[in-house]
């Protein structure tokens, strides 16, 4: 999985050199909401979904520089990072504006990361866009990964999880509610059966997930486990 980096403020921020070092978001439809930030304005304490009107301190005094939405422009970069993409690799599923799953079966673990290392250095060097890429044999390992690649700056932006061992040292660090397709209320569910984390998730009985969700549930504790049940969509 290849995902953009706080994309749509990095998009405005990649025509606004003097802002490089200035705190930046992006408002939703009709300036209503934060919907992007820039790593400082994280930093700031902006949350996302934080209304626009309780930021007017900061704006204020110059510390954030909020923009408008441009959906046009972010469409265009987002052709550009893909057609990158798909330069590098024979099959890519455009998951969403900002993230895209690529196929990389076949190649060894040194020639995937160097691919990963290709990609960022690439998209970097042609777009301005920073990435960061997660390898995993499913999707939703891929997801995890790529979640990782972005907490951790000692990855450097790239995390192989195909390794078995270092799949449950990430799960189990992983709380069950930030796994790809588990929402907030079927986290709760599963908390009040003891499913605190990914790991405990993915060691759970998969048919008796299935019996207390459904076949959807059960899909992701196979993912969790390496067992890929999510095709590439290839667009």
């Amino acid at each position: 999985l290849v995902d953009c980096n706080n994309f749509y403020a990095s998009c405005e921020k990649l025509f606004r050199p003097d802002l490089a070092n200035k705190a930046v978001v992006v408002l939703s439809n009709n300036d209503g909401c934060v919907v992007a930030r820039c790593p400082l304005a994280k930093q700031l304490g902006v949350r996302m979904g934080i209304p626009a009107f309780q930021l007017r301190p900061l704006l204020q005094t110059g510390a954030v520089v909020a923009f408008s939405s441009n959906y046009a422009l972010y469409a265009d970069m987002s052709a550009r990072v893909m057609q990158t993409l798909a330069e590098l690799a024979p099959a890519v599923e455009v998951y969403s504006i900002d993230e895209a799953f690529l196929d990389v079966s076949g190649l060894s673990a040194a020639d995937r990361v160097q691919l990963g290392q290709l990609i960022r250095q690439r998209i970097r060097q042609w777009l301005g866009i920073s990435v960061c890429v997660g390898i995993a044999p499913s999707k939703t390992l891929a997801k995890l990964a790529n979640a990782a690649a972005k907490q951790y700056p000692a990855t450097g932006g790239v995390v192989d999880l195909t390794d078995p061992i270092r799949q449950r040292k990430l799960l189990a660090l992983t709380p069950v509610g930030e796994v790809w397709g588990i929402g907030n209320k079927l986290s709760q569910r599963l908390q009040t059966l003891q499913i605190n984390t990914a790991l405990q998730l993915a060691t759970a009985d998969a048919g008796w997930i299935r019996q207390q969700f459904s076949v959807v549930e059960q899909r992701i504790v196979q993912e969790l486990n390496g067992q890929s049940c999510l095709i590439l969509e290839e667009l």
